[in-house]
C-alpha cells in the first residue's frame, strides 16, 4: 500500500499537469491562410477517368523534344522516343465541388509512372486563377475503397485476436488520432511550443492508452512511470544532439512548405516533437512487456526476492532490447531508402551520406529513439520487481487464506 501511494502521488499531479496543459494549450483549430496551390496546399476535388484514347505524342504537342537536338542526356533520349511514341488523352469528369459534373482532357506521356485507364476514380487539383482550360488537373489516384477495406480487415482481425483488448486498443488508437489531429498539429500551427505541444500531447495519448487498455492498476501504473522516465531521457537527449548537430528540421519540400506559410513554427522544435511521438508508441510496448514478464515471474515464484525478479526480468529484456532496435533501425531504413539509393548512385562515401542533414536527421532520430527504448527495459523492470516484490499481504491471516492452503503456504513464504 506504501509504494501505491507513491505511485499515486507521482501520476496524479503528473496527470493533473497534463489536462491543465491541455486545457492551456488547446488550440481551438488550425489558423486559416490563403491557399498557396504547392503540394499539398491545395484545393482538391474527387473525379472519374471517363474515356481513354490513344494519340500520337507528336499530334498532341506533348513530344518535349529539346531545342538543341541533343540526344546524350536522359532527357533528351527520353524526349526523342516520346516523339515517336503514343501518348493517351484521357477525359476526367469532375465529381464534386462547385463544378461537378464539368469535363476536361489532360495527355498521358508513355513514360510516366501514373498511367490512367477507363473508370478509374482520381483526385484532381483545382487552381481557379488559371485558364479555364488549364484549371483543372490530374494529382492522384483515389485510393479511399482499398484503404478503407485494409483498416477493416486490420480492426478485424484485432478484435477476433485481442478481444476485449482489441477493441478498447482500436478505442485508445482513435482516441490518439484525435489527440493529434485535434490539439497536436493545430497547436503548433497557432505557434505553440512544438516541444512543450508534443511532450503534453504524447503523455495524455500514453495516459488515455495504457490505462483504457490494460485497466487501472499497479502494473499499468508501473509500466506508465518507466515510459515517462524514459520519453523525459528521450527529450533531454534529442535537445542536446539536434542543437549540437545544427539540424535545421528544414529538409525537404514539406517542410520548406510548412516554415513558408508559419515561419514562427520552430522547425527544430518540431524535429524534436517528432522524435518523442514517434517513440511512444515503441516505448509502450517495452514498458508494458517488461511489467507484465516481471509479474508473471512473481505469479510463478513468490518467494523471489525483488533481486532475483530483476535478474530474470532483465534477461527478458535484453532479448526484447535486440529485436526492438533491430526493429527501429529497419523501419527509417526503409522509410528513405530512395534517399539512400541517391547517395549510393552518385557513388558517396559513407561520411559523406551520414553528414548531409536529410541522413543526420535519420540517424539522431533513431539513436535517441534507440537509446530511450534501452534504457526503458532496466528502468522499467526495477519499477516493477520493487512494486511486485513488496506486494505482501497482511500480517494477520484471515479464514479465507487459512481455508487456502496453497494461499497460506505463499503467504507464509513470503513472509519469511
Amino acid at each position: 500500500m506504501h509504494l501505491r501511494k507513491v505511485i499515486a502521488a507521482v501520476l496524479i499531479p503528473f496527470a493533473a499537469a497534463v489536462l491543465v496543459g491541455l486545457v492551456v494549450l488547446w488550440p481551438g483549430g488550425a489558423p486559416a491562410h490563403e491557399r498557396t496551390g504547392v503540394g499539398f496546399d491545395r484545393q482538391t476535388q474527387d473525379a472519374t477517368v471517363t474515356k481513354v484514347v490513344e494519340v500520337s505524342c507528336k499530334e498532341a504537342g506533348a513530344s518535349g523534344v529539346p531545342p538543341t537536338g541533343d540526344t546524350s542526356t536522359a532527357e533528351g533520349s527520353s524526349a526523342v522516343q516520346q516523339e515517336n511514341g503514343t501518348c493517351k488523352r484521357a477525359t476526367i469528369r469532375v465529381d464534386s465541388g462547385d463544378d461537378k459534373g464539368r469535363t476536361f482532357t489532360e495527355i498521358v506521356q508513355p513514360d510516366q509512372s501514373r498511367q490512367l485507364h477507363e473508370g478509374q476514380k482520381v483526385v484532381v487539383a483545382y487552381e481557379p486563377s488559371a485558364p479555364k482550360d488549364l484549371q483543372y488537373s490530374v494529382t492522384d489516384v483515389n485510393r479511399r475503397l482499398p484503404m478503407a477495406l485494409l483498416a477493416g480487415i486490420f480492426a478485424v482481425a484485432v478484435v477476433v485476436v485481442g478481444r476485449l483488448r482489441g477493441v478498447m486498443a482500436l478505442i485508445s488508437l482513435a482516441i490518439s488520432f484525435m489527440v493529434l489531429n485535434f490539439f497536436i498539429l493545430p497547436a503548433i500551427l497557432q505557434g505553440s511550443n512544438p516541444l512543450v505541444v508534443a511532450v503534453v500531447g504524447a503523455s495524455a495519448i500514453m495516459l488515455i492508452a495504457l490505462y483504457l487498455c490494460h485497466g487501472l492498476s499497479a502494473r499499468t501504473s508501473v509500466a506508465v512511470l518507466g515510459t515517462l522516465i524514459s520519453l523525459l531521457l528521450i527529450g533531454i537527449l534529442g535537445s542536446v544532439f539536434i542543437d549540437w548537430a545544427a539540424l535545421t528540421g528544414n529538409t525537404d519540400d514539406n517542410t520548406g512548405l510548412i516554415h513558408g506559410l508559419y515561419p514562427t513554427i520552430d522547425m527544430s522544435g518540431l524535429l524534436l516533437a517528432g522524435i518523442i511521438i514517434g517513440s511512444l508508441g515503441v516505448l509502450d510496448d517495452v514498458t508494458v512487456t517488461q511489467t507484465s514478464a516481471v509479474w508473471e515471474l512473481h505469479e510463478a515464484n513468490p518467494s523471489m526476492g525483488w533481486r532475483g525478479l530483476y535478474r530474470a526480468g532483465i534477461r527478458i529484456g535484453r532479448d526484447h532490447i535486440a529485436s526492438v532496435v533491430n526493429t527501429l533501425v529497419l523501419a527509417y531504413a526503409g522509410a528513405a531508402l530512395p534517399l539512400l539509393l541517391l547517395f549510393s548512385i552518385a557513388q558517396s562515401s559513407v561520411g559523406t551520406v551520414a553528414n548531409s542533414e536529410l541522413v543526420a536527421e535519420e540517424i539522431v532520430r533513431t539513436l535517441v529513439g534507440s537509446i530511450g527504448l534501452v534504457a526503458s527495459v532496466p528502468v522499467t523492470t526495477a519499477l516493477a520487481a520493487l512494486v511486485v516484490s513488496a506486494d505482501r499481504p497482511g500480517t494477520e491471516p484471515t479464514l479465507e487464506a487459512s481455508a487456502v492452503p496453497a494461499r497460506g503456504g505463499r503467504g507464509r513464504r513470503r513472509k519469511r
